[in-house]
């Protein structure tokens, strides 16, 4: 998944369009764009939708970002969501691989109350959202066959750590969160899962955006949360690999395939070694799947 548009669950008109502006996947956001005195209605809407839209073809993925269990709200999304079969939940605060764990149990039970295949809702966690994600980031591994993804958020970590701001007044992230978001990428290594960007608040500087989008994929994330249809293009751009990356990836792979035994090879004029065929299959594999 290149782009992955919130979109609130209680207005029928921003999902309509958000399924049609090209991301690869929409998230039906029960959490943080829905007031306390809504989420009922916006859980029904949820669900109405998941049905309405499941079954077309082409679509793009269905995520609902679900309350976190540190909210009580978790058991009540999930009874009402579950039947609608979304591809995945959206897991804010996850806070390690316990907590995962814990969530994958409440799928399996309301997964087998609705006839569902066991396994077949899937789990993308927003990992380093607090000061005890933060520390539990490295802990995923293996927690749940369902695990998709991790990805972060500054904005509830800073209210956390009672910061005036995350970022500089250019939109660079300020050295606290630079680490939250290198902890987000080690975490999904260890993993074995896709790292995930968060969102870029300034949805109307596109330069920024891009740039931005840019450092992301160049540092190891796969693709990135977005708040705006428009923010969509330029992320789907970014980690859509150029056909002459592709050629240069199957290159490599077809050099190190033609020479089993090397640890290293050449391919003109420069030194390739095993972790650049790693990258090479890696980059395939992503194009495979897109």
């Amino acid at each position: 998944m290149r782009s992955l548009l919130f979109s609130p669950a209680d207005s029928e008109k921003k999902l309509d369009k958000a399924m049609n502006c090209g991301a690869d996947a929409v998230i039906v956001d029960l959490e943080d764009s829905i007031m306390p005195e809504r989420k009922a209605l916006a859980r029904a809407a949820a669900l109405e939708f998941l049905k309405a839209v499941g079954a077309k073809k082409d679509r793009p993925r269905l995520l609902v970002r679900i309350n976190g269990l540190d909210t009580g709200m978790t058991d009540a999304d999930l009874d009402a969501i579950v039947a609608g079969k979304p591809d995945a939940v959206l897991f804010p605060k996850a806070e390690g691989g316990a907590s995962v764990v814990h969530l994958d149990a409440k799928l399996t039970a309301r997964e087998a109350i609705a006839g569902l295949p066991d396994g077949c809702i899937k789990i993308l966690a927003q990992s380093v959202e607090s000061t005890a994600g933060f520390f539990l980031a490295g802990t995923f591994r293996e927690a749940s066959k369902r695990l998709i993804g991790l990805t972060w958020g500054p904005e509830d970590l800073s209210a956390e750590l009672n910061a005036e701001a995350n970022r500089t007044a250019d939109g660079a992230l300020t050295e606290p969160y630079r680490i939250a978001r290198a902890m987000c990428l080690f975490g999904a290594a260890a993993a074995r899962v896709p790292a995930i960007e968060t969102i870029h608040v300034d949805f109307r500087n596109e330069a920024a955006l891009r740039r931005d989008t840019e450092e992301a994929r160049r540092d190891g994330f796969t693709g990135r949360m977005a708040i705006h249809p428009a923010q969509v293009p330029v992320i789907n751009d970014v980690f859509t690999p150029t056909q002459e990356q592709i050629e240069k990836a199957k290159a490599v792979v077809a050099v190190f395939a033609a020479n089993p035994g090397a640890g290293t090879v050449g391919i003109d004029g420069k030194m390739y070694d095993r972790p650049h065929l790693a990258r090479a299959k890696a980059l395939l594999e992503r194009v495979k799947n897109s």
